[in-house]
């Protein structure tokens, strides 16, 4: 069958040279399949074979980066795109798709290859992803989904014998990953920056026309569009903080303008709860602790409020347009504070809204940082508590050190419980679905990737799986549950890969 659908303009990418280069991926010898998720497949209308994977070998071939066309499609124009932003902090200029590439879209879903060669903004990298990194962001990808949480979407993982040097020679590998667009804030200031205010325009046209059209509508568009980028991300980083994800590195450059969770690197889930946990060992000041995520979301929207500063001053003054976005930023802890204590109350398994509710949660999470209580299984057999339950009878009274502190906050839980409608069955089914079983602890993952590194993808396939389902009881994956043994407790992840 010939050719039918030639890729050559992304409808949901601005074209041209100051944002983008056309970019062809650099061949890997002897590919092979490392991991494939047949659910993020179906969504761009690849034919799968009973084994899970594509019935056109030929998908292995475009997804290691070796050619350009398959089935009926061909990726006619390829391309890397430039985009700048604040780095710990500190403005680090122009960046871009140093390891990206994003072949074209597909069932309106944009197709991106993570380690397929250099590009025009590699700067002084090879371009290269390696394995370890690969298989994180592969099963995060599928795990946050199953969560319910926005995010890119992970396709496969492509390996060969080729390696890459980073602290180590490693194995090098390619991860695919889909999204209905990889626009970030860093576009944004990329344009602000250079003062292209076409171009910034044309970016904030293209958002509304695609993603925010309910913004068209406003008479403020492009306050409007502000409003609601940074809504969502508000939302997201509060869904974060429920399952106890870090992220990592939350620079300006990896925060998606659609308030989707992008750019899988030194990411972690909460063991033992700190509130103050630090994901990336790189980040020795602790900006991207788990309790500072929400204050560096916000500080993020607070670019994009200043690279979009000149999109409002088309219709209002200088002194005016500061003010709109001033009073638009400040709505960021306003969404956030509400889904967070939503969130939370879900959590406990409270549907009303009592006033002392807020203390009862932060109590809790005190507690539990004091005692390093274990997170996702506290919450998960927290379901297990029924309304007349006895404090001092609770087994998970044992997982604090300090019991009669513990023994008065489930005293004050199953309290507040009783003035609930629902039974504890109900209860307990309605926590069950907002509280999972299973998350992508560290030790997991390496436990995947050293296998893996050993030519065994077994674990690989089984995590998916397992996350996949994070909230069903899988009786037969039940040690997957469990807090990590000592020994794999601190675990290091770094920004390199």
């Amino acid at each position: 069958m010939g050719i039918t659908h030639r890729i050559q303009n992304m409808p949901f990418t601005l074209r041209g040279d100051d944002v983008c280069q056309p970019t062809l991926p650099t061949p890997i010898t002897e590919p092979y399949w490392v991991a494939f998720a047949p659910a993020a497949a179906q969504l761009i209308n690849i034919e799968m074979g009973s084994d899970g994977l594509p019935i056109n070998p030929d998908w292995l071939e475009v997804l290691a980066g070796n050619q350009l066309a398959v089935d009926t499609i061909e990726f006619a124009a390829p391309i890397s795109t430039a985009y700048s932003g604040h780095q710990f902090g500190v403005w680090a200029g122009q960046l871009g798709d140093g390891r990206a590439i994003l072949l074209g879209d597909v069932n309106k879903l944009e197709l991106q290859l993570k380690g397929a060669g250099k590009t025009q903004y590699s700067r002084m990298g090879d371009g290269r992803a390696v394995l370890r990194s690969s298989i994180r962001e592969f099963l995060c990808s599928e795990a946050m989904q199953a969560l319910g949480i926005p995010t890119s979407r992970a396709l496969a993982v492509v390996g060969t014998k080729q390696t890459v040097r980073r602290e180590t020679l490693e194995t090098a590998a390619i991860c695919s990953r889909i999204a209905p667009s990889f626009i970030r804030i860093g576009h944004f200031e990329h344009f602000a920056s250079t003062q292209n205010i076409v171009r910034l325009k044309e970016l904030a046209d293209l958002l509304i026309t695609h993603f925010y059209p309910e913004s068209a509508n406003e008479q403020d568009t492009y306050l409007s569009l502000f409003q609601a980028i940074s809504a969502r991300n508000a939302k997201l980083v509060a869904q974060w903080q429920s399952v106890g994800f870090c992220h990592g590195v939350l620079n300006s450059d990896n925060i998606s303008a659609l308030g989707l969770t992008l750019d899988y690197g030194p990411f972690g889930f909460l063991d033992h709860f700190e509130i103050d946990h630090i994901c990336n060992h790189s980040d020795s000041g602790g900006r991207y602790a788990y309790h500072r995520q929400p204050q560096v979301m916000h500080w993020n929207m607070a670019c994009l409020a200043s690279a979009m500063l000149p999109l409002l001053e088309l219709d209002h003054s200088s002194e005016e347009s500061q003010d709109l976005l001033r009073s638009a930023l400040e709505e960021f802890p306003l969404v956030y504070t509400k889904e967070w204590q939503n969130l939370f109350r879900f959590k406990l398994g409270l549907q009303l809204e009592l006033e002392d509710d807020v203390q009862l949660i932060e109590r809790l999470l005190q507690a539990m940082h004091d005692s390093k209580v274990d997170y996702t299984s506290f919450f998960r057999n927290l379901s297990n508590l029924g309304k007349d339950a006895i404090p001092t009878e609770i087994p998970q009274r044992d997982e604090f050190i300090d019991r009669n502190s513990a023994d008065q906050w489930f005293a004050d839980y199953t309290q507040r419980l009783r003035s609930e409608p629902l039974s504890d069955s109900s209860r307990k089914e309605m926590m069950n679905r907002i509280n999972p079983k299973y998350t992508l602890r560290n030790h997991l993952a390496q436990t995947a990737i050293e296998k893996a590194q050993q030519n065994d993808f077994s674990e690989v396939a089984t995590l998916l799986q397992i996350l996949s389902n994070p909230f069903e009881e899988q009786e037969e994956f039940e040690a997957y549950s469990k807090a990590p043994p000592l020994s794999m407790q601190k675990i290091s992840v770094s920004c390199s890969s």
